[in-house]
């Protein structure tokens, strides 16, 4: 498990560009023998299972560990992949992304364009979340564990929808800030990871944050969760001029019942 751990996380180490494009991103079969994108390696079942419960660990004990998270999702959350898969196939929004194979990085993303969209729109408050935040797409890790191409494809969506996520929900990255949105995912997804991040994240909060967590935003968050058609589906590359209030109203998401920044 330590030696395929090693494998994972050290291509991550060397390469400070992060995420590939998806021009870098091959069909099936053309890496040689059992490989089936750039960086996978092959496990079976036993060592998947070795290597959920050993991520699941040491995510538990520092939920900042994202590396042991990723790997978490990967090896826990083949049928909800499936499942993900087959609503963005039947979703014509979904089946594009799915054929287009598009990519969220900082070798993507046209900065200036998105600085220069008008104040309330999506590429505009998704730059101003990265900024205040001060987060980078580029720190999502690449797909390892995944063994079918287009299933990578689609854990690796979902991870660099995340952020795409918080400015949705108008939540921070404070540790309140990411456990409501992992609610919000554990109810539309139904990743494993998600939902254990959801039940277990709360455990090193304040007692003052965690009666707000349950009492207000975990509520707010399951009902928004339900009411959002699949947020996968959304070519949010297509809609950075759209007006996040529209695309709010459009999805069904309301606003948080309160601030959560500065709380922990």
């Amino acid at each position: 498990v330590a030696t395929l751990l090693r494998r994972a996380l050290g291509p991550l180490r060397r390469l400070p560009g992060g995420p590939r494009p998806a021009a870098d991103v091959p069909r099936a079969g053309s890496h040689g023998a059992g490989l089936l994108y750039p960086g996978h390696i092959p496990t079976s079942p036993l060592q998947k299972a070795l290597l959920a419960a050993g991520s699941a660990g040491m995510a538990l004990y520092n939920p900042y560990r994202h590396d042991m998270v990723a790997v978490l999702g990967e090896t826990t959350g083949h049928h909800t992949l499936k499942v993900l898969r087959d609503q963005m196939r039947r979703d014509p929004e979904g089946a594009q992304i799915l054929q287009e194979r598009p990519r969220i990085s900082l070798s993507t993303l046209d900065l200036g364009k998105l600085q220069s969209l008008p104040e309330g729109s999506l590429g505009h408050e998704y730059l101003r979340f990265l900024h205040v935040n001060r987060v980078s797409p580029d720190t999502r890790a690449a797909t390892r564990f995944v063994d079918d191409e287009e299933l990578a494809y689609v854990i690796q969506r979902y991870r660099e929808v995340h952020d795409m996520l918080h400015t949705l929900l108008g939540m921070p990255t404070n540790i309140l800030g990411e456990i409501v949105v992992k609610w919000f995912e554990a109810v539309q997804t139904g990743l494993p990871m998600c939902i254990l991040g959801a039940l277990f994240g709360p455990i090193r909060l304040s007692a003052q944050s965690l009666q707000v967590l349950v009492s207000e935003l975990i509520p707010w968050a399951v009902q928004n969760g339900r009411r959002a058609p699949c947020v996968l589906n959304l070519y949010y590359e297509r809609r950075w001029d759209q007006p996040l209030g529209a695309l709010r109203e459009e999805l069904g998401i309301t606003t948080p019942p309160m601030h959560v920044r500065g709380m922990a």
